[in-house]
């Protein structure tokens, strides 16, 4: 694969014309770049980056066939590549001064661009993110059910929120978000745009959340989901999960996905006892560029 066939733009509406449909296709393996570039699209490609935000899409017959799209931290996010195709992804960005902070994407694509990026540039690739993909297959509730309700979320809940998405991410240790939270910039941060549901139990007190994204491309993702820690182990968690995807469902989603973390056998086997299946494995690298020394 001959590296000009990637074709690059900063228009974001000339990229979604083309490689909307190639997003769509495959809604459950593209659930993040459908999120991140439609609020990209919707909130402004360039309104929280210093540079603007580039995409490619590379086309064999006609069709678009893979696609990549860089975040505002200077991420890149790639669609399956063969090993040849992300070498040869590597060579073309690198023939444009492209330096991009890290790569994501799907584990064996972000492997190769890693390993052929550190190759052609120096820059050690060091992973900071592992995941498994699920996705739903026929919802089959808890038995049992624990005591309580959900309930979606309303506005005299946004502290209860921030608070608990801020606990989370302590748990799990997304420092950007702690980051952007207490900065007040809940907006800025991933859960901004989220739709949030309580577990509560028969006394109204809330004690376990999930969130899911809007719909686009008839998926939507179920992020985060969170029980404080002393509540745990009641089946508060695969209440509330189940909640939100049957929600999902009723808006009309095809395609309803989860990520986890590799690390938690807890949460693993819960959600494929409530019905989801792992369908990938995705990985995020940084890359530890080395400065020269001043001479």
């Amino acid at each position: 694969m001959l590296p000009d066939n990637w074709q690059l733009t900063e228009d974001i509406d000339d990229f979604l014309a083309r490689a909307g449909d190639f997003l769509r296709s495959r809604p459950a393996l593209h659930n993040t770049p459908l999120t991140d570039i439609e609020k990209l699209r919707t909130r402004g490609a360039g309104a929280h980056s210093a540079e603007a935000t580039v995409f490619g899409l590379l086309e064999s017959g006609g069709e678009v066939c893979a696609i990549f799209y860089r975040r505002p931290r200077g991420q890149l996010w790639i669609t399956p590549l063969s090993t040849e195709q992300a070498g040869a992804l590597v060579a073309h960005l690198a023939s444009l001064g492209h330096s991009p902070s890290g790569v994501l994407g799907d584990h064996d694509t972000a492997t190769a661009f890693a390993d052929a990026w550190h190759q052609q540039t120096g820059a050690a690739p060091v992973p900071f993110w592992r995941t498994h993909l699920y996705r739903l297959g026929t919802l089959t509730p808890p038995q049992p059910r624990p005591e309580g309700q959900g309930r979606v979320v309303g506005g005299k809940d946004r502290g209860h929120v921030v608070r608990w998405c801020r606990d989370f991410c302590v748990d799990v240790g997304e420092q950007r978000s702690i980051d952007l939270i207490d900065a007040g910039s809940w907006s800025d941060s991933r859960f901004g745009d989220r739709h949030f549901t309580f577990w509560e139990t028969p006394d109204g007190t809330p004690v376990s959340m999930a969130a899911a994204t809007s719909i686009v491309g008839g998926m939507i993702r179920v992020d985060p989901v969170y029980t404080p820690a002393h509540l745990r182990g009641r089946g508060y968690a695969g209440a509330v999960t189940v909640e939100v995807s049957r929600a999902a469902l009723a808006a009309g989603a095809t395609d309803v996905v989860l990520f986890t973390d590799p690390a938690n056998p807890t949460s693993n086997a819960l959600y494929q006892r409530i019905g989801y299946v792992r369908v990938g494995d995705f990985t995020g690298y940084e890359f530890s560029y080395i400065t020269p020394e001043a001479g």
